[in-house]
């Protein structure tokens, strides 16, 4: 009994240490091993960051979108966005996956009724259901900071037709001076 557990044993190691790409004299792989395949069938090579995601196709109709908005974390302050410009937390500005870059569109909280105008500058979000990222900005207008995320509607207001439009549209937002970063409100001195 002895001798038959040594040899499975030593089986089992030979073949949970073969060497990859081995083969047995007559070309079968080793136990264990996946061949390589020939050169001609070998795969190809994986695809790229960008080629790797699949970006829904561009929304150019105008059709009022519902879903979960959710807002930039302090970490994306100035961090190059999908059209080119840095992010802005002081800007009312956007993510959307599939509203054309310089969109402008009005987010309206279904929660509490608040409203505000931003303009498309960056791409996502990237959480399923979500259907526009704003700046802290314009989340702060929404009344929807303290949550993190709220129920949305995203009404296109202007929205760009040509790549060309779409340029032009993000080079006014650059453009625009940012404002200055809202000041908490001061407590009144009692007398």
């Amino acid at each position: 009994m002895r001798k038959l557990t040594y040899s499975a044993l030593a089986l089992a190691l030979c073949a949970l240490f073969a060497v990859p790409g081995a083969t047995w004299a007559d070309g079968s792989s080793a136990p264990g091993v996946v061949s390589k395949p020939p050169a001609e069938q070998a795969a190809k090579p994986a695809p790229s960051a960008d080629q790797s995601k699949s970006e829904p196709p561009v929304d150019r109709s105008g059709r009022k979108q519902k879903g979960v908005a959710s807002y930039y974390g302090k970490h994306f302050s100035h961090k190059k966005t999908a059209s080119g410009m840095q992010l802005d937390p002081n800007k009312k500005t956007a993510a959307s996956k599939t509203l054309p870059l310089g969109t402008k569109a009005e987010v309206t909280n279904k929660e509490n009724g608040k409203k505000t105008e931003v303009v498309v500058t960056d791409r996502g979000p990237y959480v399923k259901d979500r259907v526009i990222d704003v700046t802290p900005k314009a989340a702060e207008e929404l009344g929807m900071k303290k949550d993190g995320v709220t129920e949305v509607e995203v009404k296109p207001v202007e929205v760009p037709q040509t790549k060309e439009q779409e340029k032009a549209a993000v080079e006014e937002v650059k453009q625009q001076p940012s404002p200055p970063p809202a000041q908490p409100a001061k407590e009144s001195q009692p007398h």
